[in-house]
């Protein structure tokens, strides 16, 4: 049961996030329907290889077989935003208020402590990975709503902004940090306790590393990205009127 929850609600933030990039992104019908088209094919690709057991541990030797596909979306998703300006236009022209909100899917986070709970993760990877999602997700909202008012130009809520996003990429990054040195079959695991990212090798788990963790890695950077673009507004710590940064 814990399997199909985890498929349905994967396969849902997937659809969503892939959705709402392609969707909001300012470019022609067949752009949009081949990005669409690569997108499920990456998602084929990854259910096909992990049911066959292609993720499990000595797959790739000592290199934890999940890091491959994970390596590559990042690779092909960071290596378009600085070769063709128009992906990086694209996603720079979404309202920032979409771009936080997605992160609310990263509630599903708590997947990780069920699965820690039935003995198929371990920690540290498990509750850090969980716990941080689920603290970077239940601020995602209220901040995309104080977003789509107009107020990113202030400059107290673009350190809000800042600090938000700065920790649910820092959360992303440890996660993959903790579940290579928790990955099994490997010879530099440190927490060498339970069955590691065991689980993270097999469906529907697979998505998290080969899909849904780089696209979020990506959308950390563009917030980023835009927040950088948005004019300095120092003078509002010094007292002045913060309506006035809004006008």
């Amino acid at each position: 049961m814990l399997d199909i929850l985890g498929a349905i609600t994967g396969t849902a933030i997937y659809a969503v996030v892939v959705g709402t990039l392609i969707g909001f992104a300012p470019v022609r019908r067949a752009t949009r329907l081949a990005l669409l088209a690569a997108a499920i094919a990456w998602a084929v690709l990854i259910s096909a290889v992990a049911a066959l057991g292609g993720l499990a541990p000595g797959t790739m030797g000592p290199v934890p077989a999940t890091l491959l596909p994970f390596a590559s979306v990042l690779v092909a998703l960071f290596g378009s935003w600085f070769a063709f300006p128009r992906f990086r236009t694209a996603l720079l022209s979404m309202p920032l208020e979409a771009l936080i909100g997605l992160n609310a899917a990263r509630l599903a986070g708590f997947f990780f402590l069920l699965l820690a709970a039935a003995g198929r993760l371990s920690a540290p990877f498990a509750p850090m990975a969980a716990w941080g999602d689920m603290i970077t997700a239940a601020a995602a909202l209220p901040l995309a709503a104080v977003a789509a008012r107009g107020v990113a130009e202030n400059a107290g809520w673009r350190v809000a902004f800042g600090l938000w996003n700065l920790f649910g990429a820092v959360d992303l990054i440890v996660a993959v940090s903790l579940g290579v040195l928790s990955a099994q079959g490997t010879p530099f695991r440190v927490f060498t306790e339970g069955p590691g990212t065991l689980a993270m090798t097999t469906l529907p788990w697979a998505f998290v590393p080969a899909m849904i963790v780089p696209l979020f890695l990506l959308i950390h950077f563009t917030i980023a990205m835009k927040l950088r673009t948005l004019p300095r507004l120092a003078h509002n710590f010094l007292g002045a009127d913060p309506r006035s940064a809004t006008r």
